[in-house]
């Protein structure tokens, strides 16, 4: 996908916007002016009748030593594979990545050490009767595959990166002193694998995608909750992004098949998006020739705030692509000894590669470039290193990234109620004793 199309997106969801605005004004005949009067006096998305249901379920669409042992899953753990040393589970479905156990490791995370966030247990799969079903207004033949038929497909092979819309929601907390609902990730719900599987657009193709096709929405196999509502979890992609070369239906990680932690039997990749996009253990994709619109979009994907004003349907601003991030691969908080060290990390963005990151190692008050080392994929991650030689004391270490469209980390980043999107620098605290 080009640079400029990484914009395109804020156009075409304030298309949207205007799309339904108009049509819901049109249904209750009256004018577009006097509906956006009304809209002005209610709140949010439950303004608009009807777009804040989900459809039924049948049709919806750390601080951890290395040398510790295995990690204790919470009783009823919905994960399957065993936890790695020093690694952080918070809940029955999160597992978080240990940055200091990737101070030796390549560029790609290991399956067994990839981040985990699932809201139910990987449902069975039984490949003789597993289906994929393609259907929606958007296609004129809608049609199902058997896992046999997906994996025999022409596939193609994107290294990236898959990364909760949640990394780093404790920094929230810190940076505000307020509490916030959910999973207290702090860097470590991201990974970067090699990800294999077949692109969307053959699979439209086969279904005979129209060119009116305008959303995609991709429907998992698990059950999710909201308002006391149970519903199967979704995601909607407007349909140039379902076409992009990347955007996959994956079903093999780092050259193995799918782990049923990971989506087996299939998953979603959409390169840059946030995490809840790529979704997991696939049955449906619906394609519509009209704009889709989901409770858990309109309500949970959004950035909530004073500096984010609702636009009806949506709650809030609509979370897309992920921003740029660092972390050190360094255990939090790290504890060393006085002596020369290559201190190592590694950055990343949602919309493109990092060509440039600075190093603090006294707060912020000095910075330095740091050298990056390839590779330097973008959507994935560049490793990083700079030498340091402290002396006893305390210290706070940062790293801020830029990526090859000028996105750089902020000092401060603006509340939203549900602690999404952190992209401000980071302080790792460090002592040094002699």
């Amino acid at each position: 996908m080009s640079d400029e199309n990484l914009f395109d997106q804020e156009d075409y969801l304030q298309a949207r916007v205007d799309e339904c605005i108009w049509q819901k004004s049109s249904d209750a005949g009256i004018s577009r002016q006097r509906f956006l009067q009304i809209l002005a006096t209610m709140v949010g998305a439950t303004a608009i009748g009807g777009l804040a249901k989900p459809a039924p379920a049948h049709s919806q669409t750390s601080k951890s030593n290395l040398s510790t042992s295995a990690a204790v899953k919470p009783k009823g753990s919905r994960i399957i594979k065993p936890l790695p040393p020093g690694y952080i589970s918070h809940s029955k479905g999160t597992l978080e990545m240990n940055w200091e156990a990737m101070y030796e490791r390549g560029y790609l995370v290991p399956n067994n050490w990839f981040y985990v966030h699932s809201r139910n247990t990987p449902p069975p799969f039984d490949p003789s009767t597993w289906r994929l079903h393609i259907q929606g207004t958007g296609v004129s033949t809608p049609c199902q595959f058997s896992y046999d038929e997906i994996i025999t497909m022409p596939s193609i092979s994107v290294t990236c990166a898959i990364e909760c819309a949640a990394n780093g929601r404790r920094f929230f907390e810190e940076a505000y002193n307020k509490p916030l609902s959910g999973t207290k990730w702090r860097l470590g719900a991201i990974g970067v694998a090699e990800w294999t599987g077949v692109p969307l657009s053959i699979l439209f193709e086969r279904a005979g995608l129209k060119s009116t096709a305008r959303d995609v929405l991709v429907e998992g196999g698990d059950l999710d909750s909201l308002d006391s509502k149970q519903f199967k979890f979704s995601s909607v992609v407007p349909i140039s992004k379902a076409l992009a070369d990347n955007s996959l239906l994956v079903y093999a990680m780092n050259g193995e098949p799918l782990p049923p932690d990971h989506g087996q039997p299939c998953r979603a990749l959409f390169p840059g998006w946030g995490g809840n996009a790529n979704v997991k253990w696939i049955e449906r994709i619906e394609v519509s020739e009209t704009p889709i619109y989901t409770q858990w979009v309109l309500e949970q994907m959004v950035l909530v705030g004073a500096d984010y004003p609702a636009i009806s349907p949506y709650k809030g601003k609509v979370i897309t692509y992920q921003n740029v991030k660092s972390a050190f691969e360094l255990a939090w908080p790290a504890t060393l000894t006085a002596k020369p060290y290559l201190m190592r990390g590694r950055s990343w963005s949602g919309k493109g590669k990092i060509v440039r990151v600075e190093v603090s190692l006294n707060g912020g008050k000095t910075w330095q470039f740091a050298r990056l080392r390839e590779p330097n994929f973008p959507f994935a991650w560049v490793r990083w290193d700079i030498e340091w030689n402290p002396i006893p004391g305390e210290y706070s270490l940062q790293a801020r990234a830029t990526d090859n469209l000028g996105n750089t980390q902020p000092t401060t980043v603006p509340w939203n109620d549900s602690g999404l999107l952190y992209g401000g620098v980071v302080s790792h605290p460090v002592t040094v004793h002699g």
